[in-house]
């Protein structure tokens, strides 16, 4: 689904970070929303994911022209205007649980009307860490290392 002005900007910026760092990094890619993860499948019945934004670490597939198999490392989940209806809430933590049955490490649920992120990970299962304007957000440990400042990301 196409995003609005907001969370497509709060995207890019937050891809534009992270792909700045694992480039110096030199592990791993950066993905924007057209990539495709193609998953065995789940007990859901979800066999793929097209996250926000998203860092991969793990093999490539031989075709470039192909999904990548497997879940994304971190994975993040800009809400747009139709992720605050009634049944939301609970539609997203339907796809954390679906990432992390995957193999995902951490999963940011970024909360655009509030302006916070959510850090949820797979290693803690209870309350997410929200990093708020004035905090430096984290995807530890799937990007070891990374950081960036909130107020950048939602300015």
């Amino acid at each position: 689904m196409p995003h609005g002005r907001k969370p497509a900007h709060i995207a890019t910026r937050i891809l534009r970070n992270l792909a700045e760092y694992i480039e110096k990094l030199g592990r791993g890619e950066v993905y924007s929303d057209g990539i495709g993860y193609v998953v065995a499948e789940l007990a859901s019945r979800r066999q793929s994911f097209c996250p926000d934004v998203s860092y991969h670490d793990g093999p490539l597939p031989a075709d470039p022209m192909r999904f990548i198999e497997g879940a994304p490392a971190f994975a993040v989940e800009v809400r747009s205007e139709s992720d605050y209806r009634h049944g939301a809430d609970e539609a997203l933590a339907a796809k954390r649980a679906d990432y992390f049955a995957a193999g995902t490490r951490v999963v940011w649920d970024v909360d655009t009307l509030n302006e916070c992120i959510h850090a949820h990970r797979a290693s803690d299962r209870g309350a997410p860490l929200t990093y708020r304007r004035g905090e430096r957000a984290d995807a530890e440990p799937a990007v070891p290392g990374w950081q960036v400042a909130t107020d950048w990301i939602f300015a």
